[in-house]
């Protein structure tokens, strides 16, 4: 009957104890971040170009076909540095991969910036190119390893973020020095790209901590909790999270 359909016969459910997801710590947040500004350097030097490819163009008579060949190598030689990363991560760990690849970085921006004839343009733009691949390929790794699970594919579209940072600020850099000399422009406009790696080189020394996964695979599980207790909130059981790497 009408009762007994609206009755409260049916089971009460029994309160369930849920574990509350996640929070992403402050100190997550600090090191994706640093750990993204790696990205920058690309997204720097596809701006930068748009306004500094003419002008090098003009003041150091080169052909079409050689600004091409400038700006399209990048790809190439970036390859090359994706290809070789894998080496010095595992075998340095991450914070020496994001010190060699912005040093890298540093050293083509500073040829490119003083170079006056194609040839040291040329090697610059090797070294850009095999610094922003080495770069790219450890970030989101790096960013994926010390993230929450609940939080990692969040964290590394940081990584995507910061690249589209790096074009606009490599546009704004055209800007500042539009009223300047074309040959002078264009150098400030490479040597404005240095801040960016030595900025990764600071947060890789003394700020990021290595990857845990990296530290567990070298058998450095006490390391490893160090780092996972400033990742995960407090109290949590980090010693599970190392069983299960």
């Amino acid at each position: 009957d009408n009762g007994n359909l609206f009755s409260s016969s049916s089971p009460t459910p029994t309160p369930q104890q849920q574990t509350p997801p996640l929070q992403i710590t402050r100190s997550t947040k600090l090191y994706a971040f640093c750990a993204a500004l790696n990205s920058c350097n690309l997204g720097y030097d596809i701006g930068v170009n748009t306004g500094a490819a003419p002008l090098l163009q003009s003041t150091l008579s080169l052909t079409n076909l050689q600004v091409e060949i400038f700006i399209g190598s990048l790809n190439l030689f970036a390859m090359i540095g994706s290809a070789s990363s894998n080496w010095v991560s595992d075998t340095l760990g991450r914070r020496w991969a994001f010190r060699v690849a912005a040093i890298v970085f540093l050293l083509g921006m500073i040829l490119q910036s003083v170079a006056s004839t194609y040839a040291i343009l040329m090697v610059g733009r090797s070294f850009v190119g095999l610094g922003v691949g080495f770069g790219l390929a450890i970030d989101p790794v790096y960013i994926s390893e010390i993230s929450t699970a609940n939080h990692r594919g969040q964290l590394v579209t940081w990584s995507e973020i910061a690249i589209n940072v790096g074009i606009v600020l490599g546009f704004t850099s055209g800007l500042i020095f539009s009223g300047v000399d074309d040959d002078v422009a264009w150098r400030c406009m490479f040597g404005l790209g240095v801040i960016m790696p030595c900025a990764v080189i600071y947060c890789a020394t003394f700020v990021m901590p290595e990857s845990p996964r990296w530290l567990v695979s070298k058998d450095r599980n006490d390391e490893a909790k160090n780092v996972l207790w400033n990742v995960y909130p407090d109290g949590y059981d980090v010693g599970k999270i190392v069983d299960e790497i």
